[in-house]
Formats: structure tokens, C-alpha cells, sequence
């Protein structure tokens, strides 16, 4: 996840602090999102012409760290 460090922020300044890509207001989430509803990472690289294809890939590893660290905590019925 090192080049993830670099290429993805959050600061509250920033899209009420949700990561973003260095020097965007593009949200992990919202690359997530047009991943998740079928865009390529081609797709994202001609819509967004400010992103770089390490950038998509820093996001899914940013997703992935996020998600290994999240801890399920089940409620007795």
C-alpha cells in the first residue's frame, strides 16, 4: 500500500475529509462506484483526464487495506 499513501489523501478540507486522489476531489469511493457498474479502468482514464492508471490501482489497494482491518462485531439476538 506505500504508493497508496502517496496517491490517496483525506483531509476535512477535502470532500469532508472522504479519501481522495492527490490533487483531485475524485473520491475512492466514487472510482469504486464506476467500477462497480461496469466502466474500465479505460473508461475512468478518458473521463477523468487527470487521473493515471496508478491512481486506479491506488485506490482498489487503499479499498482493500480499508477492508482487511474492518473488524464484523455481531449483536446476540
Amino acid at each position: 500500500m506505500s504508493d497508496s499513501i502517496t496517491r490517496i489523501t483525506a483531509s476535512h478540507e477535502v470532500m469532508l475529509g472522504k479519501p481522495v486522489v492527490r490533487g483531485t476531489r475524485l473520491t475512492v469511493e466514487l472510482l469504486l462506484r464506476k467500477l462497480s457498474e461496469g466502466a474500465t479502468p479505460n473508461d475512468l482514464l478518458r473521463m477523468y483526464p487527470e487521473l493515471e492508471a496508478a491512481d486506479i490501482q491506488a485506490a482498489l489497494a487503499y479499498a482493500t487495506a480499508v477492508l482487511a482491518r474492518e473488524e464484523i462485531i455481531g449483536l446476540a439476538a
